[in-house]
């Protein structure tokens, strides 16, 4: 695709504004050279994904804007500071007394093999502002060259910006420049100077409804001494807008850039960093990392415990693995603070234990549409007859991927999906595929059928930001996408979901649905369609689960007879020949501990903990009755002979010393997690320590403290010897001791350490580790469903 088409003149408003020929020029060149007087957020905003993914390909890119009568944001500054970590040079004109800074110049060059072969040059009057580029009236020039001759003037123009970039009065912005600037820009706006008609009113950034509630929330629980919190959102109402300042972690790189551009957007005046495999930023007030990186022993040593006062994890369902468990177990913050938009109790069952179970602010589906942040839905469950899932090999909670591209890959299918389209689409498609095979095959049957369609991935033809400018303006009705707009992404233009692929929880199923949720004000829509295609496997059920919040394949198989209560202007339709598929399965179900096991699997997408199990009201006496312990139902149900040797070797210890253990209160489970916090299984573990690290897990959840602790010792600390004493007599005591039922003591202990008094194979002890964890958090939850919370003012 060229750099530029269209006319030479571009003379603005709406119909012919300059935006559009800059976002080519920008997905096309190699090099990106801009020079503005002034940046404002509206228009840069404009450019920013176009600019992410350049520089994400490798273009080079250098911009220079200036202090020019203090008219450059500093909020445009600080997310232009944020492109330099991706390898942007941007620098900052510092003006003299006697003379300003008009420049607006955008210079694009397209090079093959390392040598020019095409540039263009857009040379006018417009700055970089939402006005300048779409609306007002603003003349911009083009000068282009294209082929191997080269380019005098072409040339002449890259030299004067070259020489106007390396002048001494172009600083590089850091943050310094960025401090010192914010204060002249401030100082000025209180004497609202004459330059007020070229500057921007800035919007005031408000929180949303929902929004404001949860930071109510989250401000009560933190005044009641809570250290931990999660708050749940669904997609599309706005969870990053919560996080204000400090530690953010997330698994993807994306959402970690996303995150810090929206803070630095809420707060330009502090500094941000990424810390990531190749940049580690140590020193900056608010820190985005990667949680591959962060949970990392020798960089998780680049901060004390106490370094960060506010932790922040996004997407916090992913925090149950054991590179987030890292992270949480190393830092001790002033406040954690988990966001989801993990919807039910089943699937929150393990992310609620990692924040003590202190689940802040919940919203739904439900809450943001009643409340007018989400747009209503409409449903198709569309059978899938060419394919046959029960067919396709099925592992680890998903199908072969292999498999399911083959099957997909077919003319008969193809028509299928076009057929129901065509029937409920709307102006704007985002269909999901397997695969990048899969969405190139669609794309290519849509645009036979003469639908302007589109396959977007990573290393596409096309690229994401380009698709979705074009689907804004309709010069595309389909984007095929393979896994760019799971999460993190927003796309409130969107009013139609294709779902082409089985999804294998709820969450990527909330996700993908929740792409189009958002209202767009420049759409204006007033619903979002979803067309379904849904098979003849059990794992499909999740959908209808989600949606109608029913756990069970019997529940489901009822829905004819008792149709579910929806969200105002909500409609939902399934098959009617995936409605006989269910009520088959609800016939076939005998209700074992083992079917009741399979069915969750299935529902959730992955191998059920106990709390997930107990969360999902499914009965642990029954497992024990039929199975003998929970781990042995899991070796039934996953069929592997390592796991079940395992299983074997600390039977005992797991049923009788943590899953059956006598519990009136949570110090049993407390005591057991802080020793294995500090890796008690490995070696013995200081009394000292061990007490004092229990102390701060208890008050982590402050109601629990005053409900199990006696009122005397309560206003103890965690050094106090007072405090030693009664974690010695209780629980210490109670777990050195051989019980009644018990076949041995559990551990031991002497005047200074605890240890467990039997032996674990050293290949055994991570494994280990994470089933005990397992069994912890399921007695905590055990434990938290059985209490009431206290208030502050209650008595101890």
């Amino acid at each position: 695709m060229p750099l530029w088409t269209g006319a030479a003149l571009t003379v603005g408003t709406a119909n012919d504004p300059l935006l559009p020929k800059l976002l080519q020029a920008i997905n096309h060149a190699n090099e990106i050279e801009i020079s503005v007087s002034f940046v404002q957020p509206s228009g840069l905003e404009l450019l920013l994904p176009a600019l992410h993914d350049a520089l994400a390909n490798g273009a080079r890119f250098k911009i220079l804007t200036s202090d020019y009568l203090l008219i450059t944001s500093p909020r445009a500054l600080r997310q232009l500071l944020l492109l330099k970590d991706q390898g942007a040079e941007v620098r900052l004109f510092c003006c003299q007394p006697d003379a300003g800074f008009h420049m607006k110049a955008y210079i694009f060059t397209r090079n093959r093999e390392g040598i020019e072969a095409s540039g263009c040059a857009y040379i006018g009057s417009s700055n970089i502002s939402k006005a300048a580029l779409l609306t007002s009236h603003e003349w911009t020039l083009r000068y282009q060259y294209h082929g191997i001759d080269a380019s005098a003037e072409f040339e002449n123009i890259r030299q004067q910006f070259r020489m106007i970039f390396a002048n001494p009065l172009s600083k590089s912005l850091d943050e310094t420049i960025l401090a010192d600037y914010t204060r002249r820009y401030q100082e000025q706006a209180k004497t609202f100077r004459i330059v007020a008609n070229h500057l921007e009113i800035e919007p005031e950034i408000e929180p949303n409804n929902a929004q404001i509630e949860a930071l109510e929330a989250l401000a009560e629980t933190r005044q009641r001494g809570f250290k931990r919190g999660l708050v749940v959102l669904a997609t599309g109402m706005g969870k990053t807008w919560l996080a204000a300042r400090v530690l953010f972690v997330a698994h993807r790189e994306e959402i970690l850039k996303q995150a810090q551009r929206t803070f630095s957007w809420l707060n330009p005046a502090l500094s941000s960093g990424l810390f990531l495999a190749d940049q580690k930023a140590t020193e900056a007030e608010m820190i985005f990392a990667s949680v591959q990186t962060l949970s990392k022993a020798q960089n998780l040593q680049c901060f004390s415990r106490e370094h960060f006062d506010y932790i922040v994890v996004d997407e916090f369902h992913h925090a149950v693995g054991n590179s987030y468990q890292a992270i949480l177990s190393y830092f001790r913050p002033k406040f954690l603070l988990g966001l989801t938009a993990t919807p039910e109790r089943t699937d929150q069952a393990d992310i609620l234990a990692l924040c003590d179970y202190n689940l802040v602010y919940e919203r739904n589906l439900v809450h943001g549409i009643d409340d007018k942040i989400l747009v209503p839905f409409h449903y198709f469950g569309i059978f899938d007859p060419f394919v046959d899932y029960q067919e396709i090999p099925w592992r680890n909670g998903r199908f072969e991927s292999a498999a399911l591209e083959h099957a997909f890959a077919t003319r008969k299918r193809a028509t299928h999906i076009f057929t129901y389209w065509q029937q409920h689409k709307q102006s704007r498609t985002l269909a999901f595929c397997v695969s990048r095979s899969h969405a190139d095959y669609m794309a290519e049957y849509f645009l036979a059928q003469g639908v302007r369609a589109a396959a977007v991935y990573q290393g596409s033809k096309i690229r994401r930001n380009e698709a979705l400018a074009q689907l804004e303006n309709l010069q595309l009705e389909v984007i095929f996408s393979v896994d760019l707009f799971n999460e993190g992404t927003d796309l409130p233009s969107i009013d139609t979901i294709l779902m082409l692929r089985p999804t294998e929880s709820k969450i990527l199923f909330l996700q993908q649905l929740g792409r189009g949720l958002r209202r767009s004000t420049e759409t204006a829509k007033q619903k979002l369609v979803i067309v379904d295609f849904i098979g003849n496997h059990r794992s499909f059920l999740l959908k209808p689960a989600t949606l109608f919040n029913r756990t069970s394949t019997k529940a489901l198989a009822n829905l004819a007879q008792k149709p579910p209560v929806l969200a105002p202007g909500c409609f939902v339709n399934f098959a009617p020949e995936a409605v006989v598929f269910w009520q088959q399965l609800a016939k076939e179900l005998r209700n074992t501990a083992l079917e009741d096991y399979q069915e969750l699997a299935a529902e959730l997408g992955h191998r059920p903990t106990a709390s997930e199990f107990f969360n999902a009201s499914y009965d642990l006496t029954k497992v024990r009755k039929q199975h003998g312990s929970w781990f042995e139902l899991v070796a039934s149900a996953e069929q592997d002979p390592a796991f079940t040797q395992l299983i074997d070797r600390y039977r005992d210890f797991l049923l009788r010393g943590i899953e059956t253990t006598a519990m009136q209160k949570s110090f049993k489970m407390i005591l057991l997690r802080a020793f294995v916090e500090l890796d008690g299984l490995k070696h013995p573990v200081s009394l000292r320590t061990l007490a004092e690290h229990s102390w701060n897990i208890i008050w982590r959840r402050p109601d629990w403290a005053r409900q199990d602790i006696l009122p005397a010792v309560q206003h103890e600390n965690a050094t106090s010897q007072k405090w030693l004493k009664y974690w010695l007599n209780n629980p210490i005591q109670f777990y050195c001791k051989q019980d009644q039922k018990d076949t041995q003591a559990w551990f031991s202990r002497d005047e200074e350490s605890m240890w467990l008094n039997f032996a674990i194979d050293s290949g055994d002890v991570n494994d280990l580790t994470k089933l005990t964890q397992e069994l912890i958090d399921y007695r905590l939850a055990q434990y938290a469903a059985s209490r009431l919370v206290i208030s502050d003012d209650s008595p101890g």
